[in-house]
């Protein structure tokens, strides 16, 4: 099979940067200055074992590569916000043989949040969620860090519509040579459901900064309070904290420097975007669905529009301010 990493950032070029070590054919789509230096002197990937130069091959999109070849995966690494215009762009492209990449070729969703599976689905027949647990920084064109040590992270793989097939164990395989925890899971997007409820405080993070506080802690606390009644109105099954932590314990531990997660890497690299409308957004949707209020979500997912939308730097609010914001919200309510 040959990999083609659809938004080479800090997962979609660690994961196409460890694939290639393996011996597998990798393909990076990237743009702007990113797919430059990429061309230009490699991608420079930084894990537990050391730094590593990768020459692969780099497309700004499918017509770059002619006729995609049915033996080829799309692995989909943009911030959902961009995954739209990523999917009719390649699931328009043709396959040889006949069809299109939407048609014909797998699609991997390795991305935050539960919303890309079911754009994908919309677009695509084969569907699988990636539900990633991997620590990654990247802020600079071409250059890649993910420390988390003894294994690179954690990725579960399964359809998205439920179940497992032989494609999924192939690709896992081919994750876990790479290395990766690759387990192959017949509910992927229950475990997609409960690191959405991990990432709620992206949005504290990258508008208060990464550093650990009580306060950013018990704000927090309240966002996932919000999380967990939505999904239990809605009738939505999550994996336990109990099975996160074991899913962790001994694979792929945390290094013990990390710079911002990939909320605030979105607004320190000045992207003018962020994901917050699908963490913080999902839980505000489902509310909204099913009568729960989420005061404090839409506070969260409102300052950090605000923050990409004016290009403040990250941690440029207080968590005082913050906090403040939410409480009168929660009052309102």
């Amino acid at each position: 099979m040959r990999y083609i990493i659809i938004g080479a950032g800090a997962i979609g070029a660690t994961i196409g940067g460890r694939l290639a070590e393996a011996g597998n054919e990798v393909v990076l789509a990237a743009r702007g200055a990113h797919a430059r230096a990429l061309q230009a002197d490699g991608l420079r990937l930084t894990t537990a074992d050391g730094t590593r130069v990768h020459r692969l091959p780099v497309v700004d999109g499918p017509a770059e590569l002619g006729e995609l070849r049915p033996d080829d995966v799309l692995l989909l690494a943009v911030k959902t916000q961009d995954a739209v215009a990523a999917l009719d762009t390649w699931g328009a492209a043709e396959v040889a043989g006949g069809g299109t990449a939407a048609q014909r070729l797998p699609v991997l969703c390795a991305q935050n949040g539960v919303e890309s599976e079911r754009l994908a689905l919309r677009r695509f027949a084969r569907v699988y969620g990636v539900c990633v647990w991997l620590p990654a920084t990247f802020l600079e064109p071409g250059v890649v860090s993910a420390l988390g040590a003894p294994r690179t992270g954690i990725l579960h793989v399964g359809l998205a519509v439920g179940g497992a097939d032989a494609r999924a164990r192939r690709i896992a395989a081919d994750l876990a040579d790479a290395g990766f925890d690759a387990p192959v899971v017949g509910d992927v997007m229950r475990w997609k459901h409960a690191k959405l409820l991990g990432n709620l405080g992206n949005a504290i993070q990258a508008t208060t900064g990464p550093e650990p506080d009580p306060a950013k802690a018990a704000l927090y606390r309240r966002a996932r309070r919000e999380g967990t009644a939505v999904l239990a109105a809605a009738g939505i099954g999550y994996a336990s904290e109990a099975e996160e932590t074991a899913a962790w314990e001994g694979r792929a531990a945390q290094p013990a420097v990390l710079r911002g997660g990939s909320s605030w890497q979105s607004l320190q690299r000045r992207t003018g975007s962020i994901e917050a409308d699908y963490l913080n957004g999902e839980v505000c949707l489902l509310g909204r669905l099913h009568g729960v209020p989420t005061p404090v979500n839409e506070v969260l997912r409102h300052a950090a529009n605000i923050f990409a939308r004016e290009g403040i730097a990250p941690g440029s609010m207080s968590i005082a301010d913050l906090t403040a914001l939410a409480d009168e919200a929660t009052a309102r309510n």
